[in-house]
């Protein structure tokens, strides 16, 4: 190679690779700032959580299926419970399964990392949520009733169970002894008693054998309530009874029919001759307690529908009719104390849980005492062994004060327990 040869090499390795010219045509477009980065919205963040990056795990799957799915019919039972005959058979879930539910999942919940903290707030809210509808008396771990005052009132509501009668034995027409010793036992100033009546038993055996109106049996033991509560004044009206020791000034029954549905109104051929075992759900009672007039409401509202056969004609129908039932009884104690303007006390059946959205149409102006009882977790109703709910409440005015409040047991006379409270009006 010649001497130029070389410079021309070393001229070409020192040189910069030549960049070709650019193309005519329209200039790259330049990125806006405000595009750079978009705010993220309410939905995108939902399907991130509903759409993970990354697969999640059966175990993660589970516990956000879980969540949601109970979220949802929490918020389902809210809006539904004592609206619609149709959410019934839901209804009738014992009430603590609203906080035990989303406990158990809390419990599992920090077991799926990727969303753990996604899942454990919205447990939380499904814990305080469900609080109320769970009948567990957190307050009776600091409430403590004040002392009873000279002139305090004892007070017993109870559903005795077809009044008297042994029914279960095997003739189902014994009658048990010692239920006017334990009813004079709680020494109560008034009693609010109700299934003053009896049943009828040749249909079967009352175990297996679906209760119809026309197996109520009317009763009259005034002759022995005389004789086993001598001094005690008595008001009736259809299946209720209330005994006082104290002056009545007046009773009636509270009439249910202006809210029953149209098809309801009329009273059925075989309770003619005891209409207001059809008509009348709660008994009225002012007794003169001290200075003052105290309406005593003894009431035994109409079972809750419990067909779960949604899909069977029949079953809802018959959902439907004690629906409508329970509601009317309701509005007629609303309208009734709404109107009062004496100290009341309202204690009985209601057959209804903590959980069950019928309570709502009780007049605002009443206190629940519930944080009165010693039970973390009240119960009133047994079947077999169980003892699950509480469908037996007592309410009052805010001028009516509660210094005790138990639920004895029945000594298997009932399927209820009774509600015993001392009371005092105006302190």
């Amino acid at each position: 190679m010649g001497d130029r040869d070389i410079m021309t090499e070393e001229t070409t390795e020192d040189q910069p690779a030549e960049v070709p010219p650019e193309k005519p045509g329209k200039p790259e477009k330049q990125e806006k700032p405000e595009e750079r980065e978009k705010p993220v919205g309410l939905w995108v963040r939902v399907g991130r959580f509903v759409r993970p990056r990354r697969r999640w795990c059966l175990g993660t799957r589970l516990v956000v299926t879980a969540t949601t799915g109970w979220l949802l019919f929490l918020a389902a039972h809210l809006l539904a419970s004592g609206r619609t005959s149709l959410w019934a058979p839901l209804d009738l879930m014992p009430p603590f399964m609203f906080v035990v539910v989303p406990s158990l999942v809390l419990v599992v919940a920090p077991l799926a990392r990727p969303v753990r903290w996604r899942v454990i707030p919205v447990l939380v809210l499904a814990l305080v949520l469900g609080a109320g509808p769970s009948g567990i008396n957190v307050a009776t771990l600091w409430h403590t009733p004040p002392p009873a005052p000279p002139g305090s009132v004892k007070v017993v509501a109870w559903n005795t169970e077809f009044w008297d009668q042994d029914w279960r034995t095997s003739d189902g027409n014994s009658y048990s002894p010692g239920f006017y010793d334990y009813l004079r036992e709680m020494d109560a100033d008034v009693y609010l008693l109700a299934e003053y009546l009896y049943v009828d038993t040749s249909a079967g055996d009352m175990m297996t054998t679906k209760w119809t109106a026309d197996m109520a049996l009317r009763i009259d033991k005034t002759a022995e309530l005389r004789r086993e509560f001598p001094g005690y004044e008595v008001a009736t009206s259809g299946e209720l009874i209330t005994l006082s020791r104290l002056p009545v000034v007046g009773q009636r029954g509270l009439d249910m029919t202006p809210w029953l549905p149209a098809d309801q109104k009329t009273i059925p051929e075989v309770m003619r001759d005891w209409p207001t075992s059809y008509t009348v759900e709660t008994l009225r009672t002012d007794i003169r307690v001290g200075g003052e007039i105290v309406s005593f409401y003894n009431t035994q509202v109409n079972q809750p529908p419990t067909g779960w056969r949604l899909y069977d004609g029949e079953t809802r129908d018959s959902n439907q009719y004690a629906h409508a039932r329970r509601e009317a009884s309701y509005r007629a104690l609303r309208a009734d104390i709404e109107a009062n303007d004496r100290p009341v006390v309202l204690a009985g059946d209601l057959n209804t849980t903590p959980a069950m959205g019928m309570l709502r149409l009780l007049p605002e102006k009443l206190v629940d005492h519930t944080e009165a009882l010693p039970s973390l977790y009240p119960v009133t109703y047994t079947t077999g062994t169980l003892e699950l709910w509480r469908i037996d409440w007592m309410f009052t005015t805010p001028d009516v004060t509660v210094h005790r409040y138990e639920m004895p047991g029945a000594d298997g006379l009932s399927d209820h327990r009774p509600q015993q409270t001392v009371l005092s009006v105006g302190h």
